[in-house]
């Protein structure tokens, strides 16, 4: 099989679930741990992201979220104190790529455009109908209000897996877990 490199920074505590379990996989709780305030933001949004990369490629039992990865060393988050960074080789067939950049509509509740073109008729479609903006057809005290936006705006979500070009920035990759045949190098902070 094909393999790819891939890099990952996760929580230096990962190491003992690697040791102990034979497998690392994110959970609830280290998302909560990690986005603190504003998880259950990201998990409605992750959880939004598993239902759609599992068509892609099979989540495996057990599994609740995904490991986000960086196709490229040059672009990958650097190890910290508290957090390492695993060089990783996948197989191919284990990878959900998607575009980080249609991702950040996705976190902001925004439309995600097929191109220039669908963007303006887009943007023209909430003037004509009075919206100044998305932001309130997902908002959870407003949503309700918007019923045909808000099922708009999500179903175009689905454009973040549409690779439009492939750009060491823009494109990154998903695996559902790290088995320890995957992990080809740990990098850490130097002392």
């Amino acid at each position: 099989m094909d393999k790819v490199t891939l890099w990952t920074r996760q929580d230096v505590r990962s190491l003992d679930d690697l040791e102990k379990k034979g497998v690392i996989r994110i959970k609830r709780e280290h998302l909560e741990e990690k986005f603190d305030l504003i998880a259950d933001h990201i998990i409605f949004l992750y959880k939004w992201f598993v239902n759609e990369a599992e068509k892609r490629v099979p989540r495996p039992e057990g599994v609740e979220f995904p490991i986000w990865c960086s196709i490229s060393e040059e672009y990958m988050l650097r190890p910290t104190i508290n957090e390492i960074v695993y060089v990783l080789e996948v197989d191919k067939s284990e990878i959900v790529y998607f575009d980080g950049m249609k991702w950040d509509y996705v976190l902001n509740h925004h439309y995600v455009p097929k191109d220039e073109q669908d963007e303006k008729e887009y943007l023209k479609d909430l003037e004509r109908k009075g919206f100044k903006n998305s932001f309130s057809f997902l908002d959870e005290k407003t949503a309700r209000f918007y019923p045909d936006e808000r099922k708009r705006v999500m179903e175009s979500w689905v454009r973040v897996f549409d690779i439009d070009k492939w750009d060491i920035f823009r494109i990154q990759a998903n695996i559902w877990e790290i088995r320890p045949e995957m992990v080809k190098d740990i990098l850490r902070v130097n002392p």
